[in-house]
This record gives C-alpha cells, sequence and structure tokens, in this order.
C-alpha cells in the first residue's frame, strides 16, 4: 500500500471506529435505568454519624424494624434535591414508613442550613461527608431513593428527583409491594 494513502486511510479508519464507539454509548441506559446490586439483598451494614446534634442517626438494625424504610439520598448543592421536598413530606405522612435521609458528599452545616430552607422530612439522618458509605450503597448521584422492606432487604433504588409521576409511579408501587413482604 501506498504511505501516501496510508496518511488519507487512517485517520478516516479512527475516526469512523470512534464514531461508532460513541454511537454505542448513546444506546447505554439512563442512569435512573440502571440496576442496582442491592436490588433483593441486605442493606449495607454501615455506621455513620448522624448529621447533627438535632438529628437522630440510624443503622443496619434500624433498616429491619418490621416497617418499610424509605432512604433518601441528598446534599445542599443538588438543585434537583429541592425540587423533590413536597414529594418527600408526601412520604413523610405516609403510615407504616420511615423517611430516612442520607447527606452524601456534604458539610454537616451546609446539609443542616439546606433542611431549615426546603423543610426537614426525615426522621433520621445520616451523614457521609467523604462518600465512602455511598459507594456500598452503588449512589451514582444524588438525588436517589431506596425502597427497603421491614426485613431490611433492599426492594429498588430510583436514581434522580421524586418529581412528576416518579412517586405515584415508581415509589409509591415500590412500597406497597415492599410492604406486602
Amino acid at each position: 500500500m501506498n504511505w501516501r494513502r496510508l496518511v488519507y486511510v487512517l485517520p478516516a479508519a479512527l475516526f469512523a471506529v470512534l464514531a461508532y464507539a460513541m454511537y454505542l454509548s448513546l444506546s447505554a441506559p439512563a442512569p435512573g435505568e440502571l440496576p442496582s446490586v442491592l436490588v433483593d439483598k441486605p442493606a449495607p451494614a454501615i455506621a455513620l454519624p448522624a448529621l447533627d446534634a438535632k438529628a437522630q442517626g440510624f443503622g443496619r438494625a434500624d433498616l429491619a424494624q418490621g416497617h418499610v424504610v424509605v432512604l433518601n439520598v441528598f446534599a445542599s448543592w443538588c438543585v434537583p434535591c429541592r425540587a423533590e421536598a413536597p414529594a418527600l413530606d408526601q412520604l413523610k405522612a405516609m403510615h407504616g414508613v420511615a423517611l430516612y435521609g442520607l447527606v452524601w458528599k456534604d458539610s454537616a452545616a451546609k446539609a443542616r442550613a439546606f433542611l431549615d430552607e426546603v423543610g426537614n422530612p426525615y426522621a433520621r439522618i445520616d451523614l457521609d461527608e467523604d462518600g465512602h458509605a455511598g459507594i456500598d450503597w452503588g449512589v451514582y448521584g444524588v438525588p436517589e431513593t431506596f425502597i427497603i422492606d421491614g426485613h431490611g432487604v433492599v426492594r429498588m433504588r430510583y436514581a434522580g428527583p421524586l418529581v412528576g409521576d416518579a412517586l405515584t409511579k415508581v415509589v409509591l408501587p415500590a412500597i406497597a409491594e415492599a410492604q406486602k413482604g
């Protein structure tokens, strides 16, 4: 093959391979559709501090007290977390469901200021300031919500804010299903 021809063919071939790889990446599932390895497995046994002196923390045993727990992962710097505040208030009012919060990659002071501003729907709040517990939970970003049945088994993970029909079409049916088991 002529070297001059190779100078033109090689970049075109590399571009074609790169374009094909990018095309394949477009068909990857959205973060909200990515499956969680925790579904149908016990919730991680992680010991974290409570957010602050005003909050009560939780541990693995608190996730298996016979009632459904909705664990919402949030941060003060998360804009969609503000948008889901009304849905969290609805979950807080549900009978037989406990709403816990996990502050992820944030400081206690900023998280407390956020809760003072938007309202605090959480019965218990843990602080994962460095984000290591989020790794055990498989957190991709905030907000994320986990449904945990009364035995401490993760039944569902929802990535994204609880806005629109996410609460009524995804989370509430998952809670109802978790309450059966």
